[in-house]
């Protein structure tokens, strides 16, 4: 094997985390998986300091070759890819890197006051204390859009970094009484509550000492959930006042809570109808695997009946991918766990979107037919599928020249950790010459090690990067030449 180049060269690399062949992706792939992936918990190959400290020598090393298209792949990764902390670590880099950049784009990533809680704490960590001038011009700018609502669901006091702390470190001019008001609230001083009514009907609530003062106060001050539920332990009387102003996302979450009240049957036409809105649905952008961790946490038989359904209208809207697709899901042993739920869920919303036509197939160190159903819910089928043995990423490919499939798209969900056999890439080739030499292939790395089965310089292999539905939309766009994810980011507007 040849020696690799320089670690973002572009080249065939050693090996991977398990000491098998690898490819390096080009940088803007790397720093666009480490964007999406948004992982730096322990995961089966790495722990969590390597991967920290790789994140952040990546985030230096795009940097340093193009601080624009960094700029860029943070407001991509906050806003369609939906991830927050390395895009938050991201941030803090290009502070120090490029202050015309960063105040550009710091209010497209820190999108609420838990983002800038964030920021700052990772830019204390990195030794860089309030950050400069221009971060604190950009703190106190977000800092005069603060509400009565973001001062009681984000003053965060005992939490580490929060609102009070950034007032304090870089002491906005308020624009008005008000806002002078709700800093002081904010910091812990004395503060005029007579024109906040919320702040004052939250004040009452923490001292209220029976239901109907509680529920009054919560009425009076329209107290969102989360700040009733932070103030005091909810009743089943609490829990039916606060029921109808729950998002989705936060029904979603207390489902179990409010069975275990007694107030999910009582209200079971409401919430079937919530959970059923496939337009609301569209709008909460809920990532597939909450619906999943929901289904796990829930008994009800009712309410996973809803979250079939939900789950199945979310993916209506896909885009149809043209051609036949061959869909390989990754089932070994080191995708356990949420890889596997979020997989199987991908997976099979695939399979639904090509109407029944895909092949649908398993793999560890062998193939499975998955036999999905186009007439059982995604959820039902997601929950049968177990993981395995080892991994074999060849083994699916060898499958489709054996029996001489032609398809025009291969569309693998991994973690690409190859611990056995041939890997996929020479099946790959091999295939393209037998039966087909325009066969497209995706891989969804739902995985932090940035190893690659697949060289750079192959313009019909495409690399997508985390987790959330975006990624089955690319399938489609990259099709219809809509160009890499790499092009995606160069395009936007900054």
């Amino acid at each position: 094997m040849a020696r690799a180049r320089q670690i973002f060269g572009g080249t065939l690399s050693p090996t991977n985390k398990e000491g098998f062949p690898a490819f390096e992706r080009p940088l803007e792939e790397q720093y666009l998986q480490t964007l999406l992936t948004n992982t730096l918990g322990n995961t089966f190959y790495t722990d969590s300091t390597d991967l920290l400290k790789e994140a952040i020598d990546i985030h230096t090393a795009m940097l340093e070759r193009d601080p624009e298209f960094a700029a860029r792949a943070l407001v991509y990764a906050r806003s369609e890819g939906l991830m927050r902390l390395q895009p938050l670590v991201g941030l803090a880099c290009l502070a120090q890197n490029d202050t015309r950049l960063f105040s550009g784009v710091f209010d497209r990533v820190i999108r609420i006051p838990s983002d800038l809680a964030d920021f700052l704490t990772i830019l204390s960590g990195m030794g860089r204390g309030q950050g400069g001038r221009a971060v604190k011009r950009q703190v106190a700018r977000f800092l005069n859009d603060v509400d009565e609502y973001w001062a009681l669901k984000y003053n965060g006091r005992g939490r580490g970094f929060n609102l009070g702390d950034a007032i304090a470190t870089t002491h906005p001019v308020p624009k008005d009484e008000r806002q002078n008001e709700i800093f002081r609230y904010l910091m812990g001083k004395q503060a005029r509550l007579e024109g906040l009514p919320q702040i004052a009907a939250f004040e009452g609530l923490k001292r209220a000492n029976n239901d109907e003062e509680k529920l009054r106060l919560i009425g009076e001050g329209r107290l969102p959930h989360e700040i009733v539920t932070g103030a005091v332990k909810p009743t089943r009387e609490i829990w039916r006042a606060i029921l109808p102003q729950l998002p989705l996302f936060a029904l979603l979450r207390h489902l179990n809570t409010l069975d275990r009240e007694g107030v999910l049957d009582e209200n079971r036409d409401y919430i079937s109808k919530r959970l059923s809105d496939r337009e609301a649905l569209k709008k909460a952008k809920i990532l597939p695997f909450r619906f999943v961790a929901a289904f796990e946490n829930v008994d009800k038989d009712w309410v996973r009946d809803v979250l079939r359904q939900a789950v199945e209208a979310c993916f209506t809207n896909l885009p149809a991918i043209p051609g036949k697709s061959a869909i390989f899901l990754d089932v070994s042993g080191s995708m356990s766990g949420e890889y596997l739920r979020i997989g199987s869920v991908f997976a099979l919303a695939l399979y639904k979107i090509s109407k029944g036509k895909a092949v649908f197939w398993l793999f560890d160190d062998q193939v499975y037919n998955a036999h999905a159903s186009m007439h059982d819910s995604i959820l039902s089928q997601a929950e049968k599928i177990t993981a395995r043995g080892g991994t074999d990423t060849g083994a699916p490919m060898r499958g489709l020249n054996k029996y001489k499939m032609k398809v025009d798209n291969i569309i693998m969900i991994t973690d690409e950790q190859q611990n056995t056999g041939s890997p996929f890439y020479k099946e790959l080739e091999n295939y393209r010459k037998k039966y087909n030499e325009k066969t497209r292939a995706f891989i969804i790395d739902i995985a932090p090690y940035r190893k690659a089965m697949a060289p750079p310089a192959d313009d019909m292999t495409y690399y997508i990067y985390g987790w959330s539905d975006a990624a089955l939309k690319y399938i489609s766009y990259s099709i219809n030449s809509y160009g890499s994810m790499v092009d995606r980011v160069r395009e936007l507007e900054i």
